[in-house]
């Protein structure tokens, strides 16, 4: 008959067996998981440059996805080629995963038109039948009706642009008795009296006293009377801009062409 230590030293080696073995399945597991897991990751591809079509098949082939982030104008990148990719390329991912992308439109080949004094709708659809799109929307309370677009940014005719968005100024109702700031709007090209009007709802006022930074003192023209709403000569420069933030307590500065 084997002795109490003798039965304790097999009970002893059974166990350490069976946690030796336990050991040796968690880590067979945790790289098998390993090997699963690197064996999905790719490295991302060097898409800049690429055309859509080639960059598309690019990322299929290695299971990602693309998806357009922006568009942007370039003199030296064909349209509908890649500007840049998000991760960088030599990323390693996940199959599946989705790649954002830049795509050139190209040099700026068109000029941005005018819509000031569109309404809203109509100015959206000129845009669009260019190929520009309509970027953020600002509305300035006005005595004008509703609806009419009163600046937009780029201006018209502009060269050189980064991006195809044309942002827009639109009027809106008469100003509430308790609103605080307002949009300023484009005053180039009109009279000192439409200018006036135009401003008259949201309280604001008009002074032809130089340009702030042409004065010695920043008080010049606050200090200088409102002009009377009256006379044929055009506005040639205003401050603060068009689209700049204005308030009740400012006055707007223009020069008048001769």
């Amino acid at each position: 008959m084997s002795s109490p230590l003798q039965s304790i030293k097999r009970v002893s080696t059974v166990l350490l067996g069976g946690v030796a073995m336990i050991v040796v399945a968690l880590v067979f597991a945790f790289v098998s998981l390993r090997i699963a897991i690197h064996g999905r990751e790719v490295a991302v591809p060097n898409l800049a440059g690429l055309s859509d079509a080639d960059a598309s098949a690019a990322a299929r082939e290695l299971g990602l996805n693309l998806s357009v982030e922006n568009r942007f104008y370039s003199p030296s990148v064909q349209q509908n080629h890649i500007l840049s990719q998000a991760p960088a390329a030599g990323s390693r991912v996940r199959r599946g995963w989705q790649v954002r992308i830049t795509e050139s439109l190209g040099p700026q080949s068109m000029s941005v038109p005018d819509v000031i004094g569109q309404t809203d709708r109509p100015a959206s659809l000129i845009l669009r039948r260019l190929q520009l799109e309509v970027g953020a929307v600002a509305h300035l309370p006005a005595p004008s009706p509703a609806g009419i677009v009163l600046a937009q940014s780029p201006p018209p005719n502009s060269k050189g642009l980064h991006g195809p968005r044309v942002s827009l100024l639109v009027s809106d109702d008469e100003v509430a008795p308790d609103s605080q700031a307002f949009v300023m709007p484009s005053l180039i090209g009109m009279t000192v009296g439409g200018a006036s009007l135009r401003l008259a709802g949201a309280g604001l006022h008009i002074t032809t006293a130089p340009m702030p930074e042409e004065s010695e003192t920043s008080d010049v023209g606050a200090a200088l009377p409102p002009v009377t709403p009256t006379g044929a000569a055009t506005i040639t420069s205003q401050s603060p801009l068009a689209g700049h933030r204005v308030t009740h307590a400012d006055t707007i500065h223009v020069t008048l062409s001769n």
